[in-house]
């Protein structure tokens, strides 16, 4: 997003002082006095009658310099402006994939659902058993579903940062499977030392009374692969590059987000079917 604005600033930058150097003479800008208009032009050489409609970059570059000295304010305005619509279009983008995903997304077989399965609001997270940022939130994600008795909590397993975390996801879509609490196996995994490989996982889920032996044996079935195929779509789709990322009504939230902010998005969502409430300007 950053180049895109500095890109943005460029072009504006440049087509401001186009549009000053070719204008000034029939349409003053505020606040220059004549004699200060008639010294910018003097400073102009002038050109042929046939070249009087071609920019002359050497003319140009003092008088963008001089307008953004009296004007400094103006590249922070423009800044903000296209910042402000590149995340409108961003934001537009992504309500319009996550409204054609809402099936995928919400009623795949592989999700893990915590807290109320009937819930008024749903909490989409998607994460990695190897990631730092997913193992600070976790904590925030469990109190969530404890306090909020309204809050539908998805879990999807998002490996991408080992084949580690890929082995361990297997494991976890299987005991997603089984009659066991998922949620201790999942705070289980996030409070292991070192990396979450397959031998974690697996001792992790034998700790609830599953198999290990039938746990390897299935963890490279077709229907596993499939599930977290399914996931990487989604992901793909939306634009989802790292993890935790959260799903939350028509926003897609990238990063480690404080509980607070959670909250705030959760209420808005009750009151207004919008993670921000135009009329109270609720926000994250």
């Amino acid at each position: 997003m950053q180049k895109a604005i500095n890109l943005g600033l460029a072009a504006a930058v440049a087509l401001l002082g186009a549009g000053l150097a070719y204008s000034i003479a029939t349409r003053p800008e505020p606040g220059l006095s004549q004699a200060e208009i008639e010294d910018l032009l003097a400073r102009a050489p002038a050109q042929p009658a046939a070249q009087s409609e071609a920019i002359d970059t050497a003319a140009i570059g003092p008088v963008i310099e001089d307008y953004l000295l009296a004007n400094p304010r103006l590249l922070e305005r423009m800044s903000v402006e296209l910042e402000t619509q590149i995340r409108a279009e961003e934001g537009e983008r992504a309500r319009i994939a996550l409204a054609a995903l809402e099936d995928e997304i919400y009623n795949d077989p592989a999700n893990i659902v915590l807290g109320n399965p009937e819930g008024d609001v749903t909490l989409v997270e998607m994460f990695d058993y190897n990631c730092g940022y997913c193992r600070q939130v976790v904590a925030d994600v469990m109190s969530l579903v404890e306090e909020d008795p309204n809050l539908r909590v998805i879990l999807k397993e998002f490996p991408i940062l080992s084949q580690n975390s890929v082995d361990a996801a297997r494991i976890a879509i299987l005991v997603g499977r089984a009659d066991v609490d998922y949620q201790d196996f999942h705070t289980a995994l996030f409070s292991a030392r070192g990396q979450v490989d397959t031998q974690a996982a697996l001792a992790a889920a034998e700790s609830l009374g599953l198999s290990r032996v039938s746990l390897e044996l299935e963890m490279t079935a077709p229907d596993v692969s499939d599930a977290l195929q399914r996931t990487y779509t989604i992901a793909q789709a939306l634009g989802i590059s790292g993890t935790p990322t959260f799903i939350i009504g028509d926003e897609v939230i990238p990063g480690a987000l404080p509980k607070a902010d959670l909250v705030r998005r959760i209420e808005a969502m009750r009151e207004c079917g919008a993670t921000v409430c135009a009329d109270t300007g609720q926000n994250g």
